[in-house]
């Protein structure tokens, strides 16, 4: 009934959210063009689909991430494979992650079990966790990698040992992140001492994973299976480990708690003061705030109750790996990569720790309203949902027979992507880089009496366009014609009179 239930959810979710940035780079990566370069006269909002609608073959698209991105390639992998059986649009790739997230859904079931934890509980408990629905979604690694990592946790604590790691190298190889619960993992299994008399809460082969000492073969297997795939994780990591330098701010201890626990909270709680007004914002934060401290309190409170010690060690480690191994990365790099899906990680294992924890009934009823809440929002509430679906019907509705400007941005793949992917098929787009002079956004727009400015700004590029495009039309040859939602057209002067 969980499976069913989310099933239905995250396809619901996956059809009904707008296109985001990042998604754009598995459409374009696995269509065989990693980096689209855009006509400079006015095309179609069709041409973004036609050109997404290619596909390349393996080889090809390894290639194109060692030389244009910074992703292991296993998860674009699995999506060139998927397109081609189930189709190259949107929303087709996110069914995959949709498959992906039922599928580490279901394993944390065994795992719970594994634990003598409540598996209906841990499973409803995961599931209502917004970064972990979230990242079920979207068209990107997350859900194929925390796939990987449980059911290698899952091998682990089987005594599968080799297949085990491997899993949790794969993970890797699917995606970076994945190493800090795979690491967590290892070192717990292989490296905490033992715990005396098995327990009666366990299975059997979970206390041959979890009781006695220190093992040099599990060591040597689970090792044996993870550094393979993590070394060809390496091998694409170096090759790009300076391409986006620029993406987070610098690093500042203060921030950078400050922002890991908003992310933190997010991944739990989802965004539910942004659906509120201005004046009740400060009383849902203040809320959900102290009954996340209070839910910690608890679980402090009653950590005897869960499982076994080295159990509690191992559930407590994976879910704090995901967020003390970003903090390091920021202190190493100087920069603050803290994003709620990168903290998705974490969920399953903070789920697993509060169902071990048994709370009571009120606290129960009490999670899974928000919980409700937060996953209705996330299928439903444009607050939820990056700007480019929103931006592009407000730019239709103003177009007539005109033409939309669209920031180039980085790259001309996030932005143009999922402005074009949301865009009705015939609005005419003329794409606007970052080094273009006042003189030659008008030059270009010369054919057309009305131009529409789409005002997305979601990296440095973008930022630093935008202005360009309204200072081009802030002319007396023109006047403002209409203002929407991230939008504002002008039309031509001499049109008029």
């Amino acid at each position: 009934m969980v499976l069913l239930l989310a099933a239905i959810v995250l396809t619901a979710a996956a059809w009904h959210r707008g296109a985001e940035y990042d998604e754009q780079y598995t459409m374009f990566v696995t269509s065989g063009t990693p980096r689209p370069i855009w006509p400079e006269a006015a095309f179609p909002a069709a041409d973004v689909i036609r050109v997404q609608a290619g596909h390349a073959g393996l080889a090809t698209i390894a290639e194109d991430l060692r030389r244009t991105d910074v992703h292991p390639p296993l998860y674009f992998w699995a999506v060139a494979v998927w397109r081609w059986i189930v189709g190259d649009r949107l929303f087709a790739v996110r069914l995959l992650s949709v498959v992906c997230s039922l599928g580490a859904l279901a394993t944390v079931g065994p795992i719970a079990r594994r634990c003598g934890i409540s598996v209906p509980l841990a499973m409803l408990l995961t599931f209502g966790c917004y970064g972990f629905a979230y990242t079920g979604a979207i068209a990107r690694g997350f859900a194929l990698a925390q796939l990987l990592t449980l059911v290698g946790i899952v091998g682990a604590l089987s005594g599968r040992r080799l297949l085990g790691g491997a899993l949790l190298g794969a993970a890797v190889a699917t995606n970076y992140l994945a190493v800090f619960v795979g690491g967590a993992a290892l070192v717990v299994f292989t490296v905490m001492p033992g715990e005396g008399p098995p327990s009666t809460t366990c299975d059997v082969g979970t206390r041959k994973a979890m009781d006695g000492g220190p093992s040099p073969g599990m060591t040597v297997k689970l090792g044996a299976g993870f550094l393979p795939p993590v070394l060809i994780a390496a091998w694409f990591f170096l090759a790009q480990r300076t391409s986006r330098t620029g993406q987070f701010p610098p690093f500042e201890l203060l921030p950078a708690l400050v922002r890991m626990a908003r992310y933190g909270a997010a991944n739990l709680s989802g965004g539910l003061p942004l659906y509120v007004s201005d004046t009740a914002r400060p009383a849902v934060t203040g809320t959900l705030a102290f009954g996340l401290v209070a839910l910690t309190a608890l679980m402090i409170r009653r950590w005897q109750r869960i499982a076994t010690p080295k159990i509690r060690v191992f559930l407590t480690a994976a879910a704090l790996a995901t967020p003390l191994g970003l903090l390091a990365l920021g202190i190493v790099f100087n920069n603050t990569p803290i994003e709620l899906r990168y903290l998705s990680f974490a969920t399953p294992f903070v789920a697993l720790l509060v169902a071990g924890a048994h709370p009571g009934r009120l606290v129960l009823a009490g999670i899974f309203a928000v919980q409700t809440a937060s996953i209705a929002g996330l299928a439903l509430r444009p607050e939820t949902m990056q700007p480019a679906r929103a931006t592009a019907m407000a730019a239709a509705a103003l177009a007539k027979d005109g033409v939309v400007l669209v920031p180039r941005g980085n790259d001309g793949a996030g932005i143009v992507g999922a402005f074009g992917t949301e865009a009705p098929l015939a609005l005419p787009l003329l794409i606007v880089g970052p080094d273009e002079t006042l003189a030659r956004i008008r030059a270009r727009t010369a054919p057309f009496r009305r131009v529409v400015l789409a005002l997305l700004t979601q990296d440095a590029t973008s930022q630093a366009t935008v202005p360009a495009m309204r200072a081009a039309f802030a002319t007396p040859d023109w006047r403002e014609a209409g203002i929407g939602l991230n939008v504002v057209a002008y039309e031509r002067v001499s049109d008029k009179e």
